[in-house]
């Protein structure tokens, strides 16, 4: 299975809107908007590989897809 990273946003903000301030990353299913944790992301949010999950350029990072997607992968 692919996985990708995908950033939630303060107070549900759209990353469309001016000022849209990052919140965290979570890990999602390759191309998908829901995390593994549950929460549905913007399908417009920034994204970056795997690669960059236990990096400074993957945090901060959702604990629960942290634990989850580890449990997948190993």
């Amino acid at each position: 299975m692919e996985y990708e990273m995908r950033a939630e946003y303060a107070g549900d903000a759209s990353p469309r809107e001016a000022g849209a301030r990052f919140e965290c990353w979570h890990m999602t299913r390759d191309h998908e908007t829901t995390a593994m944790c549950g929460i549905d992301l913007d399908e417009a949010a920034a994204t970056q590989t795997p690669d960059a999950w236990g990096t400074p350029e993957g945090q901060p990072f959702c604990h629960t897809c942290g634990a989850l997607y580890l449990r997948q992968v190993i």
